[in-house]
């Protein structure tokens, strides 16, 4: 698998992220099944950074925590069979083969923010943010209660399966 990550900001108490973008990822795509290696992006920005890709990407004037941009849109969350015909090519690497799943943004601001006011680490924060994020990445959602409770069950025992919880550091 392999990860990009560019941090624009490099804020204080950051941990580090290529590590840890690696550890969930394939914790995400291990608990999905994922056959292919896989590729993803990931852009540590501030709350303006974000805000102006927001408003660029979506039309949406404002600062939010986490912004997923997946390659391919899954019309079943994980079915990764939709990937098998030609029409999906695009979505792999032609130098490596690896399947790239998207880009992933995440306002550094937001995210300690809400970790302070959630009463956990930023590390766990981060952890929490990019777990979602690649869970949209491959076609899950929360706009129905029905989708919020299957793709938040699935953050959660992602997140403990790795040892990540409210209040552990790594």
């Amino acid at each position: 698998m392999t990860f990009f990550v560019e941090d624009e900001v490099n804020k204080e108490g950051t941990p580090e992220l290529a590590p840890l973008l690696e550890k969930v990822g394939c914790g995400v795509m291990e608990s999905e099944g994922c056959p292919y290696e896989v590729q993803v992006n990931l852009l540590i920005t501030d709350d303006e950074g974000i805000r102006e890709i927001n408003k660029g990407q979506r039309g949406i004037d404002s600062a939010t925590d986490v912004l997923s941009f997946p390659v391919h849109e899954f019309e079943t969350p994980a079915c990764f069979q939709e990937l098998e015909g030609e029409e999906a090519m695009d979505c792999f690497d032609p130098d490596t083969g690896e399947l790239m799943l998207g880009d992933i943004v995440i306002s550094i601001d937001r995210a300690f923010s809400q970790a302070e006011s959630y009463g956990h680490t930023i590390y766990r924060e981060i952890a929490f943010l990019i777990a979602h994020s690649m869970l949209h990445l491959i076609g899950y959602d929360h706009m129905e209660k029905d989708e919020e409770e299957l793709m938040f069950s699935k953050q959660k025992s992602i997140l403990e399966g790795l040892g990540i919880t409210r209040g552990q550091d790594s």
